[in-house]
């Protein structure tokens, strides 16, 4: 018989989340990453050799970083611990290290499971690093930032880096099949309704059962099942995952830039639309805009900068939702524009010689000569004013002498710049005509 006090213990621990509830046992149950956790995965094939590495585990939130480290402690029959660096600083780490070394000591071996390990600071991480070394610890860290950026090299070194990916349809499927074996029933939504709850869990599996948690407990048992109105109703969605100072805007903002400089509007309009929908500063994206219109149009469409310049002048004006239409139009009209990064391309190689090159003084022909003691010095002599020249052209040299004569520019057979071409074609005819007859210099 349960006793008062035992009930209430009870109470106070109150029903666990199905989410946890549905927490795998075998690393075979965790869904959708088979490359890791299959029949020849490459978790499977380091426990099976028996050899077990520190890991980074890297991926994003919900696809069962925490699960794959719990299980991998029991399977390769080491003492789980777990911390969060968001939560935990030198002092809880230096109790982990003490700890381990002491089981160690006893012959047993410890993994230490960090989660978000990317928070700690560097000194932090390499608080790591003797004890990874001398096998004091097994690490394993989950993060969802790019271990290139956020890790440590030292520590980078000393791990290996696994991928998770994002959960897919089928992955999701498979969660609301065993969410329906422990709930005992089928989930009250019909299809379409249901395929709106897939696209909200925007691959996160932990969120993914919480929401379909929610559907459990606001539809009665019996009940008939629910379309995608009353969903809405039911749950809200949450923002897509975004952090504008990590992985997911700097993916994002190369997605829309590789879609602009790849003439494909769709597409741009796409990845502009997801970032507006994450919160991202329009400024920001305005910016960028303007930075592809020079770097991936350039003079093939000098139009594309000023429609970047006036979107962004639109936003500033008009205030959203009604100033974003200018980013939409400014995207589309760069995308669609003939492109050439001739002039990124020349102004490097221009910036590549004149480091090079040092200090060399122009030509003198082409210096002022404000002073008697200059004009001694044959500043500006022999200089052609090109407007009181046939054609409005003295085919002069302005490079210093010891260079000679450089060429940085080559502009695309694309939109305008075939027409700049001419141009240079027809001063460097007349510069050839020039050089056959210097008497007319």
């Amino acid at each position: 018989m349960t006793t008062l006090f035992e009930a209430a213990a009870l109470d106070r621990q109150g029903p666990r989340p199905l989410a946890d509830r549905m927490r795998p046992t075998r690393l075979a149950d965790v869904v959708g990453q088979d490359h890791l956790v299959g029949p020849e995965g490459s978790l499977t094939k380091m426990l099976a050799a028996a050899r077990l590495p520190s890991i980074i585990l890297w991926g994003p939130p919900g696809t069962g970083k925490t699960t794959i480290a719990r299980l991998l402690a029991g399977d390769a029959g080491l003492v789980f611990e777990q911390m969060s660096a968001i939560f935990s600083g030198v002092a809880e780490l230096k109790k982990a290290f003490e700890q381990a070394r002491m089981r160690r000591m006893q012959g047993r071996t410890t993994l230490l499971f960090v989660d978000e390990i990317h928070r700690f600071n560097k000194a932090q991480q390499d608080s790591f690093l003797p004890y990874v070394e001398d096998g004091t610890i097994t690490l394993v860290g989950a993060t969802t930032e790019n271990p290139s950026f956020e890790l440590n090299s030292a520590l980078l070194s000393r791990a290996q880096v696994l991928v998770l990916n994002r959960l897919d349809k089928a992955a999701l499927d498979s969660l609301l099949s065993r969410a329906a074996m422990f709930e005992k029933r089928v989930l009250p939504l019909d299809a379409e309704a249901k395929d709106a709850l897939l696209e909200m869990a925007d691959g996160d599996g932990r969120y993914f059962l919480n929401l379909v948690e929610e559907v459990f407990a606001g539809v009665p048992e019996g009940a008939a099942a629910i379309g995608p109105e009353a969903l809405s109703k039911l749950i809200s969605k949450r923002m897509p995952l975004y952090d504008k100072a990590a992985d997911g805007h700097y993916n994002l903002i190369s997605a829309l830039h590789k879609s602009v400089r790849g003439s494909d509007p769709d597409a741009a309009l796409y990845y502009l639309a997801r970032m507006l929908a994450a919160g991202e500063d329009p400024l920001f994206l305005a910016r960028r805009i303007v930075r592809m219109a020079i770097e991936d149009v350039g003079l093939a469409d000098p139009q594309a900068v000023q429609q970047a310049l006036a979107a962004k002048d639109t936003f500033e004006f008009l205030g959203s939702p009604e100033g974003e239409l200018a980013l939409a139009q400014a995207v589309v009209y760069v995308a669609t524009a003939p492109k050439s990064n001739a002039i990124t391309t020349a102004f490097g190689a221009a910036m590549a010689k004149a480091r090079e090159t040092g200090s060399l003084m122009p030509p003198k022909h082409i210096l002022n000569a404000p002073t008697k003691l200059m004009k001694a010095q044959d500043y500006g002599s022999g200089y052609q004013y090109d407007h009181d020249q046939p054609d409005a052209f003295s085919g002069q040299d302005y490079f210093p002498t010891e260079m000679g004569r450089q060429k940085f520019y080559e502009p695309v057979e694309r939109g305008f710049e075939r027409e700049i071409q001419k141009r240079l074609d027809y001063w460097a005819k007349l510069r050839r005509e020039k050089q056959k007859r210097p008497d007319q210099e």
